[in-house]
């Protein structure tokens, strides 16, 4: 490895969704922070298949190798059932071997934080699509570039999402960004009755592991990391077939 700055170098995966990438951070002693590599695809290959050998790559690319990352970061959920186990995985395999410390990230808090460095105040709405007519949504304040969580991660309809904009004081007379996968379908149950509503460029609305890693770097900062063992995935809901399941069981008892 050439060139190995002072600081922490944080490497995330995030799998949560179709596509899958991993980033590399260097955070820096004075607080500076840099995305030093990053790396994507979207292909018809499974994640098992693309995320190890693509952060092998990025590895090799950047002149590191995984014996000078100090943290690694992965999207633990909401999201893809299969994806969000490939990539935790593939962390706690990782850490395990290298007893490194581990920063479990949502998937919401991820996506909020492609936005939070830009110049804008307002509220950011992370929206992933749930299926069964709801999504996976979070929202966070952006004031001068620092991001805050407002509301923890759920599963809710469009309409119980709009209805927070009509009782809690927080949102009121906000600039609203919307981001994720979902943001578009809310975006328009919300425009005629949400002020100040926008939908954030596609460069930065979908899932990126530089978010993932942004979001490692001020979970570290507050001391919330934890160790492989600890790291598991957070679904909000049960997975398709088990809801199924309990759902038979429930009527062959009635």
């Amino acid at each position: 490895m050439q060139n190995h700055e002072k600081g922490r170098y944080i490497l995330a995966l995030e799998s949560s969704a179709g596509p899958a990438s991993c980033a590399l951070l260097h955070s820096a002693a004075d607080g500076k922070k840099q995305i030093a590599a990053n790396a994507a695809v979207y292909t018809g290959l499974t994640h098992s298949q693309t995320l190890l050998p693509m952060m092998e790559d990025l590895l090799k690319n950047a002149g590191m190798s995984i014996t000078d990352v100090d943290i690694l970061a992965v999207s633990v959920g909401p999201g893809s059932f299969t994806g969000i186990r490939i990539g935790v995985a593939a962390v706690k395999g990782l850490a395990f071997a290298r007893e490194l410390p581990c920063a479990g990230v949502s998937t919401l808090a991820a996506m909020a934080r492609g936005l939070a460095g830009l110049p804008f105040n307002g509220i950011i709405l992370a929206c992933m699509d749930a299926r069964c007519g709801q999504i996976y949504t979070a929202s966070f304040s952006c004031i001068d570039g620092r991001m805050a969580r407002l509301t923890p991660d759920e599963a809710l309809t469009i309409e119980e999402v709009g209805h927070r904009f009509q009782v809690l004081p927080e949102f009121f007379g906000k600039s609203v960004f919307l981001v994720g996968d979902g943001a578009e379908v809310c975006y328009n149950g919300l425009k005629d009755k949400v002020p100040g509503l926008f939908l954030a460029p596609e460069v930065l609305r979908y899932q990126q592991a530089a978010g993932v890693a942004l979001e490692a770097a001020a979970l570290a900062e507050e001391g919330c990391l934890i160790t492989a063992d600890e790291l598991m995935p957070r679904y909000l809901r049960l997975p398709q077939a088990e809801r199924e399941l309990r759902a038979r069981q429930t009527v062959l008892k009635s």
